[in-house]
């Protein structure tokens, strides 16, 4: 249980350092933010896993969450283009 909060409050930091780095009006609220880091922090987990970065079972760390979650970013600015 203390996984999914501990990954739901870096996930949420990750996701607030991406918005402040990324230019642009992105997705707001707590939710949104949170929701924004984890699944950067999935996506950098599952690109440097295929890269040979990360061994099997092994995750981002928080500067891979906070690239994954900025590149997430950019892809829905250029979707929504805002």
């Amino acid at each position: 249980m203390m996984h999914w909060v501990w990954t739901v409050l870096i996930g949420f930091l990750a996701g607030f350092v991406a918005k402040m780095i990324t230019p642009g009006k992105g997705p707001s609220g707590f939710i949104m933010t949170a929701v924004l880091g984890v699944a950067g922090s999935v996506a950098a987990s599952f690109i440097g896993q295929r890269l040979g970065w990360y061994g099997a079972g092994n995750t981002a760390g928080f500067i891979g969450s906070v690239v994954g979650a900025a590149v997430l970013l950019l892809v829905y600015h250029l979707v929504t283009r805002e």
